[in-house]
């Protein structure tokens, strides 16, 4: 990877904690406010962000768009006998972030904005996927 590629990587994410930083989605106010059913502040981007996604893949699959390397890019259907696999997935990574008050993109944007205690979270997370990675093979997929 090119360093001009890094550079630009690291502009953009850096670009992304701040929009984070700037809507509230990184406050573990709003977070708590949103598991409460106190406020639609965050259903309201949740809702925003879940249309976008629709529509990038429909966009994706209409126009056939390549990624960067050229290959065109694949995105296979959802298998329905794993729908607990699914469930038990977005429920531990649903409570995780319940506990916390924040997912893995706000937690580097807290770290960024001054908050060091998230130091602990994000190393518990590259811990759990460093442990993920390595016994994956022997996990039911």
């Amino acid at each position: 990877m090119k360093f001009s590629e890094l550079i630009r990587y690291l502009l953009l994410g850096t670009l992304f904690g701040f929009i984070l930083i700037k809507s509230e989605v990184v406050s573990w106010f709003r977070v708590q406010e949103m598991f409460r059913f106190d406020d639609i502040h965050m259903f309201g981007i949740i809702g925003l962000a879940i249309v976008v996604g629709m529509l990038s893949i429909q966009l994706i699959k209409r126009f056939n768009v390549s990624d960067m390397n050229g290959e065109p890019i694949s995105i296979p259907p959802k298998d329905p006998s794993q729908v607990t696999r699914y469930i038990v997935g977005g429920s531990l990574f649903g409570l995780g972030w319940a506990l916390l008050g924040a997912c893995p993109a706000p937690m580097f944007a807290l770290l960024g904005s001054g908050v060091t205690i998230m130091i602990i979270p994000i190393t518990a997370a590259i811990a759990g996927t460093y442990t993920y990675g390595m016994i994956k093979d022997r996990l039911p997929h």
